[in-house]
């Protein structure tokens, strides 16, 4: 299936009036030994929206938001966030910005009201400025019925939502979200979800990395999908979904049944076929829509392939990740899991959690 062309920097609709972007990045290029973690990223993100950053492990993801956060310096290029040069005044930087990562940096022997007022503190707030903002992130969060509790009592939605609140403390003008509902149960997801679209409505940017399809389908109003360091499809969710062309046909087959079925689809379709080997499916463009189902159906029918499903449906955010990235989306670890501390994005994210209170200091 072949890929919807990169668009490091899309043009505005015809006719569209746009505002300066928020957050610009220009060729960054950040190396963590012979491994080019960002290799020429460049992206704008206009103001008020979510923008999606979707890609696998190790591509780039958790190194781009630790350079526009200001906690790690790139090689080369540029950005900017909020009109701040991060780069040559992270200082002023860091009072325009929030930053939740992937593992809640909260301290479980305080209060979440103490926690939150704390980086209140950190951010030069007054004492009774802090206390009043303190209140005020912890109604939007509704995490006031369990504010003067101790943290440790506190469960993982609680505490990613209590993380969020630290972050919101500032008052960020852009807020920076690196897989934020990683490990945490769907409920926790679709409240914090509701969360992220009440920031958004009150006019804060949110930079959102994700590797659940469904959660950048449903927050982001742009989508780039970043691999091996690089920017190689951007654009809305229906604009990435239409740039793969029509319908999809998918195929389910068992491994035994996996080449034979290749070679007949893409016999019928004329398309390479793209695989998700974990789902043992089968994919290429249908074209024709319903000829092409029915004559793949006979095609493999002929062939004596025997298929567990296949299905004609409108290309999904999977079909447009698989296509550009050679890939299936792979599983999200749950929080406590081990990562994999070769891939420079989990390098990262280990550094940042073994060092999260200067790191999360950072926010201001």
């Amino acid at each position: 299936m072949p890929p919807p062309s990169p668009a490091a920097t899309p043009a505005p609709a015809e006719g569209s009036v746009t505002r300066p972007a928020v957050v610009r990045v220009r060729d960054l290029v950040r190396t963590f030994g012979e491994v080019r973690a960002l290799d020429g990223v460049s992206l704008d993100v206009q103001p008020g929206i979510v923008y999606g950053l979707l890609g696998p492990n190790g591509a780039g993801k958790t190194t781009l938001i630790r350079v526009l956060a200001t906690l790690l310096r790139p090689q080369s290029g540029s950005a900017e966030v909020a009109g701040v040069d991060v780069l040559a005044d992270p200082t002023t930087a860091r009072t325009r910005i929030g930053l939740a990562g992937q593992f809640a940096a909260v301290d479980e022997y305080l209060t979440g009201r103490e926690n939150v007022a704390m980086v209140g503190r950190l951010y030069g707030l007054s004492p009774a400025e802090a206390r009043r903002r303190t209140q005020d992130v912890l109604e939007r969060i509704h995490l006031t019925d369990a504010a003067d509790r101790q943290v440790g009592t506190y469960s993982g939605g609680m505490r990613r939502r209590l993380d969020l609140a630290a972050s919101l403390v500032g008052r960020p003008q852009v807020m920076f979200l690196d897989e934020p509902t990683t490990g945490i149960d769907p409920r926790s997801r679709m409240d914090l979800w509701e969360l992220i679209e009440d920031l958004v409505e009150a006019g804060t940017t949110v930079l959102l990395t994700t590797q659940y399809l469904e959660e950048a389908d449903r927050l982001a109003q742009r989508i780039a999908v970043i691999d091996q360091g690089r920017i190689v499809s951007e654009g809305t969710a229906d604009e990435l979904k239409d740039a793969l062309g029509g319908a999809v046909l998918e195929v389910a087959v068992g491994e035994d049944d996996r080449a034979a079925a290749t070679e007949v689809l893409e016999r019928v379709g004329g398309d390479p076929v793209t695989r998700d080997p974990a789902r043992g499916r089968l994919r290429i463009p249908a074209r024709d829509g319903s000829q092409t189902l029915l004559a793949a159906v006979r095609a493999l029918d002929d062939a004596g392939v025997r298929t567990s499903d296949i299905a004609l449906h409108r290309p999904s955010l999977d079909d447009v990740f698989l296509a550009v990235t050679g890939k299936p989306v792979e599983p999200t670890p749950a929080a406590n899991a081990e990562v994999d501390v070769e891939d420079p994005d989990a390098t990262a994210s280990r550094a940042a959690r073994r060092g999260r209170r200067p790191s999360r200091r950072s926010r201001g």
